[in-house]
């Protein structure tokens, strides 16, 4: 598991670091808080050491702890972030003072070190800030992330004001993966498909599409190029991420077809995620079907299996072929199904999970077959389910390439 080592200091922007706390502990991140004297005054420890489950240190000097408490809490964490770091934190990095245990342990960091400037705007435009500022981008060891342009804590407005939780949480990520799928061309789907019966009434399923865009932005902050074609969800499009709308099974074979072009080469990893109707009625009413109180036949034609149509094409590695599968029964009856998709529709990897686990929540808990065997992984947020998945993709590619 990552850890990172979360660091607050004395600003009324210390709220905002609750919520990034509980970003980085869904995402399946470990949490160690370490707070200044200042920034225990605007949040509690407790709150901090209930939210990460680990005690929220503040004392250097706290007689509980036996060694010396920077050099172990540098030792465990990946990445330190101090958000929001105020004026005075930014003077004392930049003079490389070691007077708190959070200046000690951004001294003794083995990892990345980001800092998430909050202060008035005038702070930050004054000339002993700025000075601070180029010193600590000059020695190279720190990045920033924000300030950025809003309102202050006094109702003004101006650059000063800190990074939203999800700007730094992303940053974090980006932190902690570096760009291990850089130049890694992919095609993610995700969401339901919809077939319309007639102007008023269509035939979908419960895709909410949550887990294939978790896929396509976490590759995106990993580096990776991606296109994700969507069925219609109301979710906003991951960062660095080009979509493609589109409706139905055969509009998402359009444009799997334009983005993977002819020859398969468009892509390096195709993942199907989209929970794609196997079937579309055989005849599209143009007028709004009348009630009536006889029973109705639908007539239904298969959809064409898009996983398996591009598994029968692909005659190398490329692209890597990635497949969902989403049943009904016990572990190892899905496990077996999932296997069977495996070979049966030629891909390289099959995502097995109980409709129940996934559909309409947050997390999922899913089981990643492969040819050599599979794993079985604990319900967790679908961000981290991601990263487990595109882990694996790296792994791959790392292995054999296919770029």
């Amino acid at each position: 598991m990552r850890t990172v080592a979360l660091g607050v200091t004395g600003s009324v922007a210390a709220f905002k670091a609750v919520e990034i706390a509980r970003m980085l502990v869904q995402r399946g991140t470990h949490v160690l808080p370490v707070l200044t004297r200042s920034g225990a005054r605007f949040v509690t420890p407790m709150t901090f050491t209930a939210l990460c489950g680990e005690p929220a240190r503040v004392d250097m000097w706290d007689d509980t702890f036996a060694g010396e408490m920077h050099i172990a809490i540098a030792s465990r964490a990946d990445v330190v972030v101090v958000a929001p770091a105020t004026a005075d934190f930014l003077a004392r990095i930049a003079q490389g003072r070691a007077d708190d245990l959070l200046a000690a342990l951004v001294l003794v960091a083995r990892g990345p070190v980001l800092v998430a400037p909050a202060m008035h705007p005038r702070m930050w435009a004054h000339p002993a800030t700025q000075r601070n500022v180029r010193t600590i981008e000059h020695d190279g060891r720190v990045q920033m992330v924000g300030p950025v342009v809003g309102p202050v804590a006094n109702g003004e407005e101006g650059l000063g004001r800190m990074a939203e939780p999800e700007a730094i949480a992303q940053a974090i990520d980006r932190a902690l993966f570096g760009s291990d799928l850089r130049g890694v061309r992919m095609v993610v789907t995700a969401g339901p498909t919809v077939e319309d019966l007639d102007p008023v009434r269509f035939l979908s399923n419960r895709s909410s599409g949550r887990m294939g865009f978790a896929i396509a932005g976490r590759a995106a902050e990993r580096g990776a190029q991606v296109t994700l074609v969507s069925g219609p969800v109301p979710l906003p499009t991951p960062w660095g991420v080009r979509r493609v709308d589109v409706r139905s099974a055969l509009q998402m074979r359009d444009a799997l077809h334009e983005a993977l072009g002819d020859r398969l080469d468009g892509a390096d990893v195709l993942v199907m995620s989209a929970a794609v109707g196997d079937y579309r009625p055989a005849q599209v009413r143009q007028g709004k079907m009348k009630r009536s109180d006889a029973p109705v036949s639908l007539d239904l034609v298969p959809n064409p299996d898009l996983l398996a149509e591009i598994g029968a094409r692909r005659t190398g590695r490329r692209p890597l072929l990635v497949g969902f599968a989403v049943e009904t029964g016990t572990d190892d009856e899905i496990i077996a199904h999932a296997r069977g998709k495996l070979d049966r529709k030629r891909v390289d990897m099959v995502v097995a999970n109980a409709a129940a686990d996934g559909f309409g929540r947050e997390t999922n808990r899913v089981s990643i077959v492969e040819p050599g065997g599979e794993e079985r992984l604990p319900e967790m947020s679908k961000r981290s389910v991601a990263d487990r998945i595109l882990d694996r993709v790296r792994d791959r590619i790392d292995a054999g390439g296919i770029k």
